[in-house]
């Protein structure tokens, strides 16, 4: 394959693995097609499915020459209705229904069970509950022992397991559940780079979900990356405490909208961008992003848009879900949502000098960060060089949009692969070394190998003496390649 003419872009694609994505070779076409982060969904499957996946994607991106992160999602709290005898019903505008946590028997139209068992305390008469992603609505009338007795108000087919939100949220089911419990555990046991925690609500989940997360991982050294999913209406006034617990956010915008509101979402993801680029964590955009190549070959219009105008907000990756899941046409909506990240950016400002004026930098490394950024700019350096073992400075580098890329070169597998979510990096693997000169001639010679750079072409590099401590970036060097 002549990977040469593949898009080249700096926003990262995060692809969901599933039924129709679960072959070594398809697997390996997604990463050279440039996803750069694989999730595997905790709601579906079981732990060894899951260890399996990790196992292939390990492969397919060995056989791809990419080294990619693996992010584990967990499934959270199941706010689900129950089960019916007929696997669905039609609810009629103006019809009763109950929602009822103490039935054993299967749903009809008249009432369902409900797997969430603690709804009745969490509503009272007049709560608007919305089903199935809000495309059904149900307004409570009254709550008696266990049984939440609704009016329908927006009708239509609701079929086993759907999900439940309250309108302005206020559901009290915790961000872990023991599920979440023991699937930290397998996504531990084969080293995933990240985790994603479902609805959590303030810094206290994801200050637990880390504890838990490292603990799991000690035996094999490792730590993750802890992403939370804003996906409750609760974590939005919590949202500058989540960031400082977190490594990430994800922008999920399934739950939030119906929680929030449709119309509301644009602006709170715009502003979840902005706040986790300010506070130098990444940032995944998702939900609903190429849906309609689920079933067709190409994305509708609006489609490319929403995709184009979230990575002119600055996002570090774009999500698909069901669409490379469980879709007729995983790698051709990779291929096309490559495409619309590479002509977005190149309709990007490139970074100004306002951009690192009026900041304060209290650490060496982060002002050798911005330092590099400044002068490559300025310079119109071929790329930018990040000599890292914590992968800090590729991180800080990645805040602002410079237009040139980022090579994080690092000793550490497990920095290389969670780097592969930040934007614009591309991190590499290299051997260490002690000494500065041996380390520098080892950079140039991966750059010139991979054709970044040709003779007489000036690059920036940063490092760290002595070398090898993390976090120790303290010099800059500019240079021409020889």
């Amino acid at each position: 394959m002549d990977t040469t003419r593949l898009p080249r872009h700096a926003t990262k694609i995060v692809a969901t693995l599933g039924p129709a994505s679960n072959t070594l070779e398809l697997i390996e076409q997604m990463i050279v097609h440039k996803v750069s982060v694989v999730r595997l969904n905790f709601s579906h499957g079981t732990a060894q499915d899951h260890i399996d996946r990790a196992a292939m994607v390990r492969e397919a991106a060995r056989r791809a020459g990419r080294e990619v992160a693996i992010m584990a999602d967990l499934q959270g709290p199941k706010i689900r209705v129950g089960k019916f005898a007929q696997g669905k019903i039609w609810l009629e505008p103006g019809a009763k229904f109950v929602l009822d946590a103490s039935r054993t028997e299967l749903g009809d139209v008249d009432a369902v069970g409900l797997d969430y068992k603690d709804l009745p305390r969490d509503v009272k008469a007049g709560d608007r509950l919305l089903l199935n992603d809000g495309l059904i609505v149900l307004i409570v009338n009254l709550v008696k022992g266990e049984a939440v007795h609704t009016t329908v108000l927006l009708g239509g087919e609701l079929s086993n397991n759907k999900g439940i939100n309250k309108q302005g949220g206020g559901l009290t089911a915790p961000a872990l559940t023991a599920k979440d419990m023991e699937d930290i555990k397998t996504a531990m046991s084969f080293q995933a780079d990240y985790v994603a925690v479902s609805f959590p609500k303030n810094a206290t989940d994801m200050e637990m979900a880390r504890q838990l997360c490292n603990v799991a991982a000690a035996e094999f050294g490792h730590r993750p990356g802890m992403i939370a999913k804003i996906e409750r209406v609760e974590a939005i006034p919590n949202l500058e405490a989540i960031l400082r617990a977190s490594d990430g956010i994800m922008v999920a915008r399934g739950d939030l909208a119906v929680e929030v509101g449709n119309a509301a979402v644009p602006a709170l993801q715009k502003k979840m961008i902005r706040m986790a680029r300010e506070m130098d964590r990444v940032v995944i955009t998702a939900t609903q992003m190429m849906e309609s190549m689920i079933t067709n070959p190409v994305p509708t219009r609006a489609e490319v848009s929403d995709v184009a105008n979230a990575v002119l907000d600055g996002t570090d990756a774009v999500m698909l879900s069901a669409e490379t899941a469980s879709g007729r046409y995983p790698l051709e909506t990779v291929q096309e949502m490559s495409r619309i990240c590479e002509a977005a950016e190149q309709a990007e400002d490139t970074a100004r000098d306002t951009d690192f004026s009026g900041h304060t930098y209290a650490r060496i490394d982060q002002a050798i960060a911005m330092g590099a950024l400044f002068t490559a700019h300025h310079l119109g350096a071929k790329a930018i060089v990040a000599l890292t073992e914590s992968g800090s400075t590729p991180l800080w580098m990645s805040r602002h949009s410079a237009h040139i890329p980022v090579y994080a070169l690092t000793s550490r597998l497990s920095t290389q692969r969670k780097m592969a979510l930040y934007r614009n990096v591309r991190p590499l693997l290299m051997d260490s070394h002690t000494d500065r000169d041996t380390a520098l001639d080892q950079a140039e010679a991966h750059l010139k190998k991979r054709g970044i750079v040709q003779s007489g072409d000036v690059y920036a590099i940063t490092c760290g003496e002595p070398m090898g401590a993390p976090g120790g970036t303290n010099m800059l060097k500019i240079c021409r390649a020889t």
